[in-house]
């Protein structure tokens, strides 16, 4: 069978394997002219190649559409993708959370390995870019590019999705499949930075580590997303995994449609908080006039203040916005700190909160939320409902994963049913 495969990321290579592997003759479409431009840059440049998790895990862990690929990942999951890496001589590791990486560390040796094997079996690497794919009574029969036409028995579309634009992911193949016939629903980011309305330049690039993020829906009402983990401050807002995993259950960048809520001191009860903060001040403040009458100084002008209390607490750039909500003046003496006031640093502590102003753009982005309707693809083997011949696999499809490895399993398990 002639086949010819649109696009040579994560999908479009898997797809080539497998479709090699069985006697395929297999042509890739890529302007790049070399395959996994965007797989090298993936878990920021270490490749979290999927997540050992089980096949229930998997689905928890898509919140779009995860019944349209239950038939793909039960035929090929987790462990049957490590153990294709491993056959080619991979060692892999699994890290926190069930991520999988290469025992190097290094996104290269998964793309090197693939590139080995694409020779192996002579797929045709073209460098050319997709431009048409050309449909006869009701079958697709080949592919128009800027160079020329490639007949064909069999197209596989797994161009990806808009984000990293700078890797080729420039949205050609939503075009290429609406020109087909095809639906593509709303395109936007996912897994995703988050502006807010009021930012802290101060504690840009700052990473916070078992802090708890919650996300409400001020239009609908109700928690969207919450959950104890990782997240930073940046320039214009948040970003971090939990951010990037809230992002993606948000059904709009909407202005102050969602109120991000983060918990500094998650694993301490707001009133065992206070306490803390009254053994800091009463022990500070002990040691403080036993320091002053040292030295001679007139107790009245006690140096601890505030800020001080604050520094046991946060992280130096998150002190001064901390007090600002908290509306405590950071240099006021530790030892008059009201009830009141204590009561409003607690809460501020609790639920510092942020506003969500909108997606940062979709080049920013890991993934493209939206693509072609999973009602128009058979689940079983990808291929489309409208054109005989033509398949689907990866990131276009209308399908998402949290971070994780689950959106490069996606595009394996896709791909293998896609080429099978």
């Amino acid at each position: 069978m002639n086949t010819v495969i649109i696009g040579g990321g994560a999908a479009g290579s898997f797809a080539a394997v497998f479709s090699a592997r069985k006697g395929d003759a297999v042509t890739v479409i890529e302007p790049n002219g070399k395959i996994g431009k965007k797989l090298v840059i993936t878990g920021k440049g270490r490749c979290n190649i999927t997540n050992s998790c089980d096949l229930e895990g998997l689905l928890k862990n898509i919140p779009k559409n995860p019944s349209f690929l239950y038939s793909a990942f039960s035929r090929f999951g987790p462990y049957d993708c490590m153990s294709f890496f491993e056959e080619l001589g991979v060692s892999l590791k699994i890290e926190r959370g069930g991520r999988v990486f290469p025992v190097s560390d290094r996104a290269s040796d998964i793309v090197k390995i693939l590139e080995r094997e694409l020779r192996k079996h002579r797929v045709k690497i073209a460098a050319e870019r997709a431009v048409e794919i050309a449909v006869a009574d009701g079958r697709a029969v080949g592919v128009k590019t800027d160079k020329g036409f490639y007949n064909a028995d069999k197209v596989i579309l797994a161009t990806g999705g808009m984000s990293y634009q700078s890797t080729g992911s420039t949205g050609d193949g939503y075009r290429l499949a609406q020109a087909a016939g095809h639906t593509v629903t709303e395109l936007k980011p996912a897994l995703v930075p988050l502006e807010t309305e009021k930012t802290y330049p101060i504690a840009a690039g700052l990473v916070l580590k078992n802090v708890s993020l919650t996300l409400f829906d001020e239009k609908k009402g109700g928690i969207v997303f919450s959950e104890q983990g990782e997240m930073t401050f940046e320039s214009y807002g948040i970003g971090g995994p939990l951010t990037l995993t809230a992002s993606a259950l948000m059904e709009s960048g909407e202005s102050r449609r969602y109120r991000a809520v983060i918990d500094f001191k998650p694993a301490l009860p707001e009133e065992r908080l206070d306490k803390r903060i009254l053994r800091e001040i009463d022990g500070e403040s002990e040691r403080s006039i036993q320091n002053a009458r040292k030295a001679g100084n007139n107790l009245k002008n006690d140096p601890k203040t505030v800020r001080d209390i604050a520094r046991t607490l946060l992280p130096p750039q998150l002190i001064r916005p901390v007090l600002e909500e908290a509306g405590i003046d950071p240099y006021k003496r530790a030892a008059e700190l009201s009830k009141e006031e204590r009561r409003a640093l607690c809460g501020v502590l609790k639920g510092f909160t942020l506003y969500i102003k909108g997606f940062r753009p979709i080049d920013e982005a890991i993934i493209t939320d939206g693509g072609v309707s999973v009602k128009e693809i058979d689940p079983k083997n990808m291929e489309s409902k409208l054109v005989k011949g033509l398949f689907f696999a990866g990131e276009i499809i209308d399908t998402t994963g949290f971070t994780g490895g689950f959106n490069l399993q996606i595009a394996y398990s896709t791909a293998r049913a896609a080429a099978e």
